[in-house]
């Protein structure tokens, strides 16, 4: 099972299912369902789409995907936004369920969704984004299926107002402290702020004691990690908390969306080392807090840095309890950082 977001166009991708907007009668409309139609072949596929007939909204089927590198396409009728009042988030939800319905009967290993009633059908991006991450996950963590969402271009795919607005902020707020960092050295952070959080100087000669202090406990903590005990591993540590969490291995490896196979080595090698995207999207399984993250891929050989903004984006997901990976990498997206 894997879930990804990608920025393509639909008709370019290779899955065994694709999804189409389609028309509710047997004809093809604008945008992504002409591109299905063009590349899969107009005469075909309208034929084949005659034999279905009319399609209510949130209701899906299935043809076959002649030209189209899948095996199926899926047409469903994503609903028109009147004023939210009229069962349209609860149609958009139906779309997505009848759609992995469909793959599921058809034997299909993967499936590739555009982002549903994000364009002409008047949703907010946002509402349709959330509508499609709440699906894709409830449905991957029931069922082994690569799925992919993807994004024809940026204009098409939005978070929320506020989750940019904090992240953003978040970001901003941290690559100053940074800054302040470099600038003062180790001298803590807390000591320069204010009352209201402004940052201030206080001059590095009253800071030189502290300084040393506080380098001879970084170097103290450096020869600390650079012979774990047996009990200190990546492994070890993960399983403890693993068994502590009242978790099973499935729940843990599809809620961090990676393969069965690749959890299993893990399991099996108490001297695994993983990748550094495993190590972070392990930690976000077990729903871990900042620390307890940075104690887990810290045992790994990775940190978290305030420098970088995937890390900062990893930060404030734990921070903010924000632990969905669909979540976490809808937020990577956005901001154009390699998904976990």
């Amino acid at each position: 099972m894997a879930f990804r977001i990608i920025r393509e166009n639909i008709i370019n991708v290779e899955a065994d299912a694709i999804v189409n907007t389609a028309n509710p009668r047997p004809v093809f409309g604008s945008g992504t369902d002409t591109a299905v139609y063009e590349a899969a072949g107009k005469e075909e596929l309208l034929r084949a789409r005659e034999a279905i007939g009319v399609i209510a909204e949130g209701e899906a089927a299935a043809t076959p995907a002649f030209g189209l590198h899948a095996k199926i396409i899926i047409h469903t009728v994503s609903p028109l936004w009147i004023d939210g009042n009229h069962h349209e988030i609860e149609l958009l939800h139906r779309c997505y369920q009848n759609c992995f319905a469909i793959a599921q009967e058809q034997d299909c290993h993967s499936i590739a969704f555009p982002l549903l009633a994000s364009g002409s059908n008047g949703f907010e991006k946002s509402t349709a984004l959330e509508v499609a991450l709440s699906e894709i996950q409830n449905y991957t963590m029931r069922h082994d299926m690569d799925v992919l969402l993807v994004v024809f271009d940026k204009t098409s795919y939005a978070l929320s107002e506020k989750v940019f607005a904090d992240v953003v902020s978040y970001i901003e707020e941290h690559q100053v402290l940074e800054a302040q960092d470099m600038e003062y050295g180790a001298y803590p952070r807390e000591r320069r702020r204010g009352r209201k959080g402004k940052l201030f100087h206080m001059g590095m000669s009253n800071a030189a004691p502290m300084y040393a202090k506080l380098a001879a406990e970084e170097v103290e903590a450096c020869d600390a990690i650079t012979l774990p005990k047996k009990e200190d591993t990546f492994q070890a540590r993960l399983f403890e908390l693993i068994d502590s969490s009242g978790k099973t291995d499935p729940e843990i490896y599809k809620r961090a969306n990676i393969d069965r196979k690749l959890f299993a080595k893990i399991r099996k090698d108490e001297n695994y080392k993983p990748s550094r995207k495993t190590a972070v999207a392990l930690a976000f399984a077990l729903h871990l807090s900042l620390s307890q993250a940075q104690d887990l891929i810290g045992r790994a050989g990775f940190a978290l840095s305030s420098s970088t903004q995937a890390d900062l984006i990893y930060r404030y997901c734990f921070e903010n309890q924000v632990y969905d990976i669909t979540q976490v990498n809808s937020i990577l997206f956005q901001f154009d950082q390699e998904l976990l």
